[in-house]
């Protein structure tokens, strides 16, 4: 059984070609001769299983192929794919919470994130998302950009004890 999937039929990895153009966007060109331009990978479960279940979308959202598993295609395609999923999957993951300005909301957080130091506003209590069953945290700050807590143990005892009051 082959790990991609195009027009709702198996077909093997080595059945389409990706590449960028000279303006950077991802030309897919499939097997039977079709060639597509700005194609998007898009996560189906970005957090919980990052690599598996991967489309490939055209400019109107239609999917074009279906990658069961990222590891599956030859590297050059993957680090293709995994470079435009980083350019458009922008979610800084928290290390640590360095300050707040108050317990009650709105406030401003600063924090050490893995993309470097940053400032927010928490607008609510209802911005901070438990995820799954695990200790994941989703928190959404005022302009709509979310910042990740992978795991709320992992967190120094300060961050955890500031943490704590939101939650």
């Amino acid at each position: 059984m082959s790990d991609v999937a195009l027009s709702n039929e198996k077909v093997p990895p080595g059945d389409f070609e990706l590449e960028r153009d000279a303006f950077g966007r991802l030309v897919l060109t499939l097997a039977e001769g079709g060639r597509h331009v700005g194609v998007v990978p898009v996560r189906s479960y970005p957090i919980q299983a990052p690599e598996f279940g991967i489309a490939l979308m055209d400019a109107d959202g239609h999917e074009l192929a279906w990658i069961e598993h990222l590891s599956t295609l030859p590297q050059p395609r993957q680090q293709l794919i995994r470079d435009a999923l980083r350019a458009r999957e922008f979610m800084p993951v928290i290390e640590a919470l360095l300050a707040v300005t108050s317990f009650s909301t709105p406030c401003t957080w600063r924090v050490r994130t893995d993309r470097g130091d940053t400032e927010f506003v928490l607008r609510g209590e209802e911005d901070i998302r438990r995820l799954g069953g695990g200790n994941g945290l989703l928190i959404t700050d005022s302009h709509g950009i979310q910042f990740y807590v992978r795991d709320l143990t992992a967190l120094n005892r300060d961050s955890r004890k500031l943490l704590d009051r939101f939650l």
